[in-house]
């Protein structure tokens, strides 16, 4: 058993804690030896790597006399760099003025004495290194759970309610219901075979079975069987399960995926009753869809309702290994999705196309790092990968005191010749911090009120 999974579904309020501690400290610990690394090899001395804050639990000084340690509060953590703290102080609490009077060789060892190239190369190392982690996650995601083979392959039947059918483990699917099968990998064409597949709860499967080919009968292809439960949904809040496959919804008997869907997308909201076949015994569960906005293909949103939960196929496809370019590759894509789907829904928070609500806060994501750690270490650790990406991009936002606002201050420098005064740094450091505390506030009004 995947001892990650022993983690009950939302885990209680320990093990949810204890979940987003874990994926934070990763993120952390990532995202800020990013900083320390480049900044030593562009020549920059780090005073002390510290995990977390408040109180320091542990701590060993290395033979480049950084001190690395982990604090009492987990939450965080960060790089101090001689020189850096504050604005002119060094090492023991000493200003530039006395750095350089003990050694003027010391100036270029500071953050504030190195060069620019290599203060904006330390500054955006942090964000660069979440960015890595992120592909190496999917990457490696790629790798372990490899491909669907080609052709389809029956790889585990999935348990439906209907028993048992003529269609086994080790089947090549060369066409369901006459029509070919193009192949899982195929892209639009597979989408257009799905779609094209009539609804019937029994289909015939032309297959391949050791070397011969024939015609036997399975299941629906997509029958409402829930793979995934979404985190803080209505699905989760109301006990639904991964391995539940649902088989009346407000009365109604359902087969397929897509019309347990479409009775979901048309109740507006009023609470549903569902039958739902859980080992073999039926059980009723009622809950209300919620409003969801979900990406498009074109990079818009619509709105629509959902209870939360991800089906799959009757089956689950075998798979073949992925090779090391097709695993970078995918995870590349996953990483520029995460990306591209962050920052288009956020354009659309501001224009108001969709709800400021998709804003979660601390409470919100130890909630979703819980749900995810329930259902098993490669859910966890997909997303930590998502996360990693999240926040390597909030820290490029070009906010003062993140670190992207440092940069939009070196690129200043590099145009005007010199960095911006003392005094407008304050400001616009204020203004930064002002800013990310409104947004924290805001975030957490989200996850208590919406």
């Amino acid at each position: 058993m995947d001892a990650i999974g022993l983690i009950p579904q939302f885990g209680g309020v320990v093990w949810t804690v204890l979940a987003f501690v874990v994926a934070l400290s990763i993120i952390v610990a990532v995202h800020e030896y990013g900083h320390y690394i480049v900044g030593r090899w562009s020549g920059i001395h780090a005073e002390v790597f510290s995990l977390g804050f408040g109180p320091v639990l542990w701590s060993r000084v290395d033979r480049h006399n950084t001190r690395w340690q982990v604090a009492a509060l987990p939450f965080g953590g960060y790089v101090k760099f001689l020189g850096d703290s504050g604005a002119t102080s060094g090492r023991d609490g000493a200003t530039m003025a006395e750095i350089y009077r003990r050694n003027p060789d010391d100036l270029r060892h500071t953050m504030h004495g190195a060069p620019l190239w290599a203060r904006a190369a330390t500054v955006a190392a942090g964000p660069v290194f979440n960015f890595v982690l992120s592909i190496l996650v999917f990457t490696a995601i790629f790798m372990v759970r490899g491909v669907p083979s080609d052709p389809l392959t029956v790889g585990e039947l999935r348990p439906l309610p209907a028993g048992h059918y003529e269609l086994r483990e080790g089947d090549e699917i060369l066409g369901i219901a006459g029509t070919p099968s193009p192949g899982i990998g195929n892209g639009e064409a597979w989408s257009a075979f799905s779609a094209d597949i009539p609804r019937q709860p029994v289909l015939d499967y032309d297959i391949r079975r050791d070397g011969r080919e024939m015609t036997v009968q399975g299941p629906f292809l997509f029958p409402p069987h829930v793979s995934q439960v979404s985190p803080r949904s209505a699905a989760m809040d109301s006990g639904l399960e991964p391995g539940d496959v649902i088989t009346a919804i407000d009365g109604e008997p359902v087969f397929a995926f897509d019309q347990l869907k479409s009775a979901v997308e048309a109740s507006g909201g009023r609470a549903l009753p569902l039958d739902v076949w859980r080992d073999g015994q039926t059980v009723r569960f009622t809950l209300a869809p919620r409003r969801t906005d979900e990406p498009l293909a074109d990079g818009g949103f619509h709105t629509v309702w959902r209870i939360g939960i991800v089906g799959d196929m009757a089956f689950v496809p075998a798979t073949e290994a992925a090779g090391p370019f097709e695993a970078v590759q995918g995870g590349l894509i996953q990483t520029y999705g995460v990306i591209s789907g962050s920052l288009s829904g956020l354009w659309h928070m501001i224009t108001g196309a969709i709800s400021t609500c998709n804003i979660s806060g601390p409470i919100g994501i130890a909630e979703t790092s819980g749900a995810m750690a329930s259902q098993g270490a490669q859910s966890f650790i997909w997303f930590i990968a998502v996360l990693s990406t999240a926040v390597g991009l909030l820290n490029l936002f070009p906010i003062p005191a993140l670190d992207g606002g440092h940069l939009v201050f070196y690129a200043y420098e590099a145009v005007a010749g010199k960095p911006p005064s003392d005094a407008v740094l304050r400001v616009l450091m204020a203004i930064g911090v002002a800013m990310i505390l409104t947004l924290m506030v805001f975030a957490l009004g989200n996850d208590l009120f919406c």
